[in-house]
């Protein structure tokens, strides 16, 4: 049952005593036949729900699917109920979860299969891009790779199972622990691989986990829990799992659940809206660990005309970067800043141009461009030498030349190529919202480094190596599971053995 509202919190929330122990349904049903409608189960505390209750579409393709109601007494578990994992070694958490990477790769019960069928209806990204998203989730679930991330995010591992004794300079001793978090999961809809990044993270930090899945995937968070109830059905890493959809800003749901008597962080990616929608809940107590939507770039340098060969390995270099995810994730460069004449640019621009289209045959063709937006392309190519178009806008590839970056937001493989004198004159066009830069040549990294940081930029890397990720980096200029636990130090005075 939900607990009593503390007296200092009550100015935050309206909604009323009586809609707190209720069943919500989350729209009116629509006139869609439920039996037809693509069904999309929930996780709550890790028991399956699978009724087919509520209708919904999804928000690219407007698809229908069906979800059971929200039980609010069943999802949200007091703090007077001490999280499942608390009191697990992070070593048996790491090998259930490697024990569900084993069994997502044979899909014997055909969840995963299953669910790629279901994201090709309501996702924008080709079905091969799914599958192959698939097939990233479950290698992620690696011991090994997971321990080193937690060694990277944390400095000791050991923080997450034990008090850590310290006697700093003066002699005083203390004891520390990341301690487990309740947390709210705002999961983004462009990158279904996601989700098991943050099952993971989640599992490690010994959260209480709640999972709001988007409407462009409602699916793939369930479909690894449930491989999880393969490998063990009472497990306390499952246990600590829900996943549910709702639509975003609904108060009625988003009022009674983000509340810091249930929740201490809610983690959200996603566009400015969907951030937006989540800061109003923000109150003392209940702290946002925002993944912001960003922009990822790519700077070339003049050294990519020393040759034919050597142009078209840059152009298949930036057309993966390009291309990633079918330019959904905000890894995928967008804007690309190139040195050079004019003439060389526009032989990039048409290599670059042909290494999309041949990415798109590889990697499945997207929906064609938004009409608003290759209306303002073609009005682009028509207004003077400044500007090139390279290709159409039929989801396959295209390249847009300009003096300065577009004012529209280029998706499904559209690269926006902006001439520069200098890699060091496209500083200017960094800011917060840039998160990875992919540079070429290699060397030229250790010169922009600085400028881009101080621009606001998080990432830079190698030209065509936007996808790739060191174990445990930073990710948005933070270390996740530094962010996701609770630090709590235990003082204890002075060692008195203590001899400076």
């Amino acid at each position: 049952m939900f607990e009593a509202l503390p007296e200092h919190f009550l100015h935050n929330a309206t909604v009323r005593e009586t809609d707190m122990n209720q069943n919500i349904t989350l729209n009116p049903p629509a006139a869609v036949d439920r039996d037809l409608a693509t069904g999309a189960p929930f996780i709550v505390r890790g028991k399956l729900v699978d009724a087919r209750d509520v209708n919904h579409k999804s928000r690219d393709l407007g698809m229908e699917f069906v979800t059971p109601r929200i039980d609010l007494d069943a999802l949200i578990a007091p703090r007077t109920e001490p999280g499942p994992l608390f009191d697990v070694k992070l070593d048996e958490i790491l090998d259930f979860l490697a024990a569900t990477g084993d069994a997502m790769k044979c899909d014997a019960s055909g969840y995963l299969a299953e669910c790629v069928d279901k994201i090709a209806l309501t996702n924008v990204l080709p079905r091969q891009q799914i599958q192959f998203q698939m097939s990233m989730a479950a290698d992620y679930l690696h011991k090994e790779r997971l321990r080193e991330y937690a060694d990277q995010n944390l400095g000791d591992a050991r923080l997450l199972d034990e008090w850590v004794p310290r006697i700093d300079s003066t002699g005083r001793k203390s004891f520390t622990r990341a301690f487990p978090p309740r947390l709210v999961h705002v999961l983004p809809g462009n990158a279904p691989v996601s989700a098991v990044q943050s099952i993971a993270l989640a599992a490690m930090v010994k959260a209480v986990n709640l999972f709001k899945m988007g409407s462009s995937d409602p699916f793939m968070t369930v479909a690894i829990l449930r491989t999880m109830m393969d490998v063990d059905p009472d497990h306390p890493v499952l246990r600590s799992m829900s996943a549910v959809y709702w639509r975003g800003g609904d108060e009625r749901i988003e009022q009674a659940i983000y509340r810091p008597q249930y929740f201490d962080k809610i983690v959200a990616w996603g566009g400015g809206d969907a951030i937006s929608n989540v800061i109003k809940y923000l109150m003392p107590g209940l702290q946002l660990v925002s993944f912001d939507p960003k922009t990822s770039i790519s700077m070339i340098g003049v050294e990519a005309f020393e040759s034919d060969a050597v142009m078209d390995q840059v152009a298949e270099y930036a057309a993966n970067d390009v291309s990633m995810g079918n330019q959904e994730p905000c890894v995928s460069s967008r804007v690309l800043f190139v040195e050079g004449e004019r003439k060389q640019i526009d032989s990039f621009c048409d290599r670059l141009k042909d290494k999309l289209v041949e990415r798109s045959a590889l990697l499945g063709k997207a929906p064609p461009l938004p009409r608003d937006m290759a209306e303002e392309i073609e009005a682009l190519g028509m207004i003077g030498d400044e500007f090139g178009v390279w290709g159409v806008p039929d989801g396959n590839g295209m390249v847009v030349l300009s003096d300065i970056p577009a004012d529209f937001h280029p998706i499904r493989k559209t690269a926006n190529v902006v001439p520069v004198r200098s890699l060091g004159d496209a500083l200017k066009y960094v800011n917060v919202a840039t998160q990875t830069v992919g540079v070429y040549p290699s060397q030229r990294m250790a010169d922009l480094r600085d400028g881009l940081a101080s621009g606001g930029a998080q990432r830079v890397v190698r030209l065509g190596d936007a996808g790739g990720q060191s174990i445990g980096a930073p990710h948005d200029a933070m270390y996740i599971m530094h962010r996701f636990v609770h630090w709590i130090v235990n003082e204890d005075g002075f060692d008195p053995n203590f001899h400076r």
